[in-house]
């Protein structure tokens, strides 16, 4: 088990990726620290894992006392933390007309802001331990769908975090830090959003080669493996890195002549 004893707090995991992570860290050795918003969906997680493995704190990251508090509860129950995993977000539709600098604050609080601020709170335990951070971004930080503005700047500059402090903190502090960029994901959510939006129940098993050249999206336990990976003493120095989960390249992809769309 390459997580063995290994304390692990992931901001966004009562669902979805996050919660594939967490399950993934248990069954690999490991001890979670969980967060999310719904605190009876933490509570089940933490049944499903064992109270012996598992702790859930629910709090909004973007509260100024978030960070330190789970820090603080990290420490009280596992004495240690081993990784920090950035994985809590919030996506929503926006294009130049309907992003105001409201609208775009928000999502930064949330995708970018917060996870620099609990960064920082964990520094110096993660350098006591050696430990590391994961980003978990998207691939619309190197662009972003047109419908997608807000949430792409802000996925961007969680990238451009990523590679700053991978390089110097990891130098200074001796703390890795790493980012996935997951392409598309087939979470209970995503299928929640598409069904509110109309689509049939399957829609994800007829997608167009565009989309999906395997035909299928990615399973939220893709993810998680492969975060555990980039988490573990596997790795060696690894750090300051960008890994594109996604099944097609992001630049310089050779489109088929019979598409004229674009992905929304």
């Amino acid at each position: 088990m390459r997580l063995k004893n290994k304390v692990v707090l992931i901001t966004g995991s009562y669902t979805g990726i996050g919660k594939a992570i967490a399950q993934m860290v248990v069954k690999e050795g490991g001890k979670v620290i969980l967060n999310g918003l719904d605190h009876e969906l933490g509570m089940e997680l933490v049944k499903e894992l064992g109270t012996e493995n598992a702790l859930a704190i629910t709090i909004d990251i973007t509260t100024p006392d978030a960070p330190s508090l789970l820090i603080k509860k990290a420490l009280e129950a596992y004495k240690k933390i081993d990784v920090l995993i950035n994985n809590a977000a919030t996506i929503a539709s926006s294009n130049l007309e309907t992003t105001d600098s409201t609208f775009l604050k928000n999502i930064l609080e949330v995708n970018t802001i917060a996870p620099l601020a609990i960064i920082r709170a964990a520094t110096e335990e993660l350098s006591k331990s050696g430990g590391c951070v994961l980003n978990i971004g998207s691939i619309n930080a190197w662009g972003g769908e047109p419908d997608l503005l807000a949430y792409s700047i802000s996925k961007g500059a969680l990238m451009t975090l990523t590679r700053n402090l991978g390089d110097s903190l990891f130098r200074e502090k001796g703390v890795r830090v790493n980012q996935i960029n997951p392409g598309w994901v087939l979470t209970d959510n995503e299928k929640n959003i598409k069904s509110q939006q109309g689509m049939k129940d399957d829609w994800y098993k007829e997608l167009p080669s565009i989309f999906a050249p395997s035909k299928r999206l990615f399973k939220p336990e893709e993810i998680a493996a492969a975060a555990c990976l980039l988490i573990s003493d596997d790795c060696g120095p690894l750090s300051a890195q960008i890994f594109d989960w996604e099944q097609f390249p992001m630049i310089g992809r050779n489109l088929p002549k019979t598409w004229n769309g674009s992905h929304n």
